[in-house]
């Protein structure tokens, strides 16, 4: 399975993403140059600082709360804003490392053909030039912490090329030796738009060239390495950085490893990669169809994706979610020092010169990008971000005690390496008082998936339970209905007119008392706290507490245009066409809306979507579009899923298939590469298929038109068990299910229901009727 193009990569925009968990790279270019844009997790400019609080804790919240209860969201907003909105201070972003530029001067190349190999992790280009065949491939070791490359000619002596280093900021300094021959550099993180330009991690690396003929020579004018005269060249490169570490060892580990693999040498690396990923990738494979388009230029078939519409090409999309997959595996291995940010591992220089930042945003796109982990059999790769939660939870204890006054730990709509948990900068934005919650529900997915009753007693259940503490204590009562609400909080990004009189006159608003999503996320969390207690046999106090508690939390309702109400009054939507759809948490990836158990929510969730998506002014992200196609698939509407999907890829992807999110939106300044949208499309594509969270394994629930036979296998369902599935003219033809634990649930495909009580280890195999076979 591979990404295949004829013509050379001209910028990042169509390179080809490689990495290890740690160290990743985008490789583009052509006969002329090839360039890696290296980058690294721990790269990141600003530091660990405490984040001062103006609020006088419970008090000042009581002060607020007053206000937005009385309808006096003006005054409640501004107070909020003087009490609950810190400055910025060294927020930081991570940064590209630098660029390795490899020249060649090819300017005539013939035959030129490059290729992203999803099977091998391998980026892959050749082509001829005067008489001479020319192959480059590229490949980001984990096994050996190092990006690797062998470069040859088919004709002795023919190869020759130029390399250097270029650096991303002003600290960063190359230095070439011709005797290694190498080329070692050190810079530090730092800019002046998230941080004070003095801040930053340090970061350290080598270049090492190994020849087989030829010779090398250092260029004094330019710093560059000059090989000539060679028959093959191998070159290693690794990356160290001093995040959470202290004195000068770091500095020494990027020459060990080169030194290391350069001894090991290039087939040995190249067998050990492959017995290190491949296992990995292949734990899933899928099918949807067959097209003569599949041998064309993977950016011909997104150009004709977006002409011809889902039909003519379904192995696309299937590419598409093997790509998720990979993507999962290069930017998050189960040993990664953080877990994927903004861009996931890379870094294309943008996001960190914007208002945004590259960093974790928590109001969707960090939970995202971990959407595909667990259904593409990739947990493993989710252990970064569990890590992070736990590290990030401790952190949140000082937010919540500073801001609110509260027990437990908080952290609201972003946070960065160094464990920021206080709200952001402008409170219309900034005060979402549940995007930690909202990323600890991870937990939750990790361990319905696996069923590790160890990860549930030390992990999950100790950080969910300080994050129940929290909101116990800092919820209150909504005197109107007795309610328990969240607040003041926002639903993120988005406002509303609390009257006709407000829109008319334009007063859009931001804060809100018990906006939906808030309760959506606390009841699903109160739920599993009570539930691990019970299965854990412990804190049967606190459990009866939140028992109370879940009694008082308000029920979701449908709103005047028959949509789900975003707030907890029935406010009108200053931003109908809005890109964020936090609301619709409770339909997906939450199981509170389900079209069997809650059909009037389903509904309500239906026409959420529908009036989303007719808007005029629809902020169509790629974030938007995963999440569109997701809701689709739990309302079972695998063509209008499809569709979304569809769009995703044909307008929403850049010519290698990475999403971006458009200029212009939500202060956007150019096309710029966002990961969540290929994770996000990825998990929505398995729900397509397989579906879990409602507490039965539900076979095809989704499955559109354009994709009338096919076949997946490994895909992962809650319960620790693993699902495989065929079909042809659109119905079922065979499925398996093998359980990893003791499972006892049903089965459904379409109205056929059966009951499957598996012991470890066990498997059935059953027909399109749901009866069982032999095998």
């Amino acid at each position: 399975m591979k990404l295949r193009y004829d013509r050379p990569a001209t910028d990042w925009k169509r390179g080809l993403p490689i990495g290890n968990g740690n160290v990743g790279a985008v490789v583009f270019g052509g006969g002329g140059a090839e360039t890696w844009c290296v980058t690294e997790s721990t790269y990141w400019s600003g530091r660990s600082e405490r984040t001062p609080s103006r609020s006088n804790g419970k008090a000042d919240l009581e002060r607020m709360r007053r206000l937005f209860f009385e309808g006096d969201y003006e005054a409640g907003e501004r107070l909020a804003g003087e009490l609950l909105q810190p400055e910025k201070g060294n927020f930081g972003t991570n940064m590209p490392v630098c660029d390795v530029v490899l020249s060649f001067g090819h300017a005539e190349e013939e035959e030129f053909a490059r290729e992203l190999s999803l099977d091998d992790a391998i980026v892959r280009a050749s082509y001829r030039c005067e008489g001479v065949a020319y192959e480059r491939e590229t490949f980001a070791s984990h096994a050996d912490g190092v990006i690797v490359s062998r470069l040859r000619a088919d004709r002795p002596g023919s190869l020759a090329f130029r390399a250097e280093l270029r650096g991303r900021t002003e600290s960063f300094a190359g230095q070439a030796d011709e005797g290694g021959p190498s080329l070692r550099f050190e810079g530090q993180a730092t800019e002046r738009v998230h941080s004070d330009g003095e801040c930053g991690v340090r970061g350290a690396g080598v270049l090492k060239i190994a020849l087989r003929g030829g010779s090398a020579r250092t260029d004094d004018a330019t710093g560059a390495l000059a090989v000539s005269g060679a028959d093959e060249a191998w070159l290693f490169l690794a990356v160290s950085t001093d995040y959470g570490r202290t004195g000068a060892a770091w500095m020494a580990e990027p020459l060990l490893a080169v030194e290391r693999a350069a001894a090991k040498g290039y087939e040995r690396l190249k067998e050990d990669h492959l017995a290190d990923y491949r296992p990995l990738f292949a734990r899933v494979t899928l099918e949807l169809g067959t097209s003569e388009r599949e041998e064309l230029p993977t950016n011909v078939r997104i150009r004709r994706l977006r002409d011809d519409g889902p039909e003519r090409d379904p192995s696309l999309f299937a590419l598409f979610y093997q790509y998720g997959r990979y993507l999962t595996i290069a930017g998050s291995r189960e040993d990664s020092k953080l877990p994927l940010h903004l861009q996931g591992l890379w870094n294309d220089g943008e996001a960190n010169r914007m208002a945004w930042s590259c960093d974790y945003h928590l109001d969707v796109n960090t939970q995202m990008n971990y959407y595909p982990a667990e259904t593409g059999n990739l947990a493993d790769s989710h252990k970064p971000l569990l890590r992070f939660v736990e590290w990030l939870a401790e952190a949140g204890r000082a937010a919540a005690r500073d801001f609110y006054g509260c027990e437990g730990w908080v952290a609201h709509v972003f946070t960065n390496a160094w464990g920021f948990a206080a709200p952001g900068w402008h409170y219309s934005w900034g005060l979402n008082v549940t995007g930690g919650l909202w990323l600890a529900a991870q937990l939750i997915e990790h361990y319905e998936f696996g069923r590790d009753e160890t990860f549930l007693r030390e992990t999950a259940y100790p950080v969910l339970r300080s994050a129940a503490e929290f909101y116990l204590d800092y919820m209150t009562v909504h005197p109107a209905g007795g309610w328990l609400v969240t607040g003041p909080s926002n639903s993120p990004e988005n406002s509303f007119y609390p009257d006709e009189a407000a829109r008319a006159e334009g007063r859009s608003y931001a804060l809100s008392m018990g906006p939906v999503m808030d309760t959506m996320l606390v009841r699903e969390l109160f739920g599993f706290c009570r539930e691990a207690s019970m299965k854990l046999g412990t804190d049967e106090p606190f459990r009866k507490r939140l028992e109370e508690a879940l009694a008082l939390l308000p029920p979701l309702a449908a709103g005047r245009d028959g949509q789900l109400r975003e707030w907890l009054e029935d406010n009108l939507e200053a931003q109908p066409d809005h890109r964020h759809l936090s609301h619709l948490y409770g339909l997906y990836p939450g199981a509170e809306i389900t079209p069997d158990r809650t059909p009037e929510l389903a509904a309500a969730a239906r026409r959420t979507l529908v009036n989303r998506q007719r808007g005029s002014g629809l902020e169509d992200v790629e974030f938007t579009l995963a999440l569109f196609a997701a809701g689709r698939a739990r309302l079972r509407d695998g063509d209008e899923a499809a569709r979304h999907l569809a769009y995703l890829i044909g307008e929403l992807c850049f010519d290698n298939l990475l999403t971006f999110s458009k200029p212009g939106i939500a202060g956007a300044e150019t096309f710029i590469f966002v990961a969540d949208g290929n994770f996000g499309g990825a998990a929505a594509l398995a729900e397509m298929l397989v579906q879990s969270h409602a507490g039965e394994i539900h076979l095809l629930p989704a499955l559109p038109a354009a994709w009338p036979a096919g076949r997946f296998a490994g895909l992962r369902a809650r319960g620790n068990a693993e699902v495989d599935a065929a079909w042809a003219d659109g119905k079922l033809a065979g499925a398996r299910v093998k359980a990893f634990s003791r499972l006892r649930t049903k089965l459904r495909y379409g109205d056929r229901i059966v009951l499957l009580d598996l012991e470890p280890g066990e498997a059935v195999s059953l027909d399109g009727e749901l009866r069982r076979t032999e095998g």
